[in-house]
């Protein structure tokens, strides 16, 4: 006879998005959802808090690979990275930020897809040093911008890093979703498969997420033209 799977376990995963739409201590949900966890598939007390003291330290070093990077990127926004960005971009007369925008989605998503994760992200790229060059490109076309549209250009600089990172990775062929899929394929389905005929069926993907999103930056220089056009005309008649 089979072994009944019990679910009663996945509770935990209920338990995190209770805490975090209540808006809870994150360490604390993550705690309370791992000892509800671990009782809910009658671990032995002593043994649940082995398994936290283990996640602890196995991730204590975890914040400084976080700060210290912050740390060095605020100090050089502190000595005008920024503003250095914007007087880069707009010496270039034929860039605009749906341009940009699109050449990093490129760049992004062919170093995802070489292993490359690391080279961008919106500490260390978007927010220093992206944003602002979107920023200053449309800002040399247009003038002054909007608080809407600088939020807007913002949004989607963070969206073209978050396309380029996800679609690209899975081309990677040491990804760890790529792996997964292969084992999850042989021990379930008994599915004969190798990682790198996984990742090259990642291409396709990939490439449709780079047309749809530049697309939808091509749009955003067209979408910009006409909002801004009709605030220039706007603050001309009132003069």
């Amino acid at each position: 006879m089979a072994e009944t799977l019990s679910l009663w376990p996945l509770i935990g995963i209920a338990v995190i998005v209770v805490g975090f739409l209540l808006r809870f201590n994150p360490v604390l949900v993550v705690i309370v959802a791992g000892i509800v966890t671990g009782v809910a598939a009658h671990m032995p007390v002593a043994t649940i808090l082995e398994k936290l003291g283990e996640g602890f330290l196995n991730t204590r070093n975890l914040p400084y690979i976080l700060l210290i990077p912050l740390a060095v990127i605020g100090l050089l926004e502190r000595h005008g990275l920024k503003e250095r960005a914007q007087a880069w971009i707009a010496k270039i007369h034929s860039a605009t930020a749906g341009r940009l925008l699109i050449v990093y989605l490129f760049v992004r998503e062919a170093t995802a897809a070489m292993g490359l994760t690391s080279l961008g992200g919106h500490p260390q790229m978007v927010r220093p040093l992206l944003a602002p060059m979107a920023e200053g490109a449309a800002e040399k076309k247009y003038g002054a911008l909007p608080g809407a549209v600088r939020y807007r250009l913002r949004a989607m600089s963070a969206a073209t890093d978050n396309v380029g990172l996800f679609f690209g990775e899975d081309i990677f062929v040491a990804f760890g979703a790529i792996i997964f899929m292969h084992n999850f394929m042989l021990e379930s389905g008994g599915i004969q498969t190798e990682p790198l005929h996984i990742a090259l069926w990642g291409i396709p993907t990939a490439l449709c997420a780079f047309i749809i999103h530049a697309t939808r930056l091509w749009r955003l220089d067209k979408h910009l033209e006409r909002e801004l056009a009709k605030t220039t005309t706007g603050q001309g008649d009132r003069a």
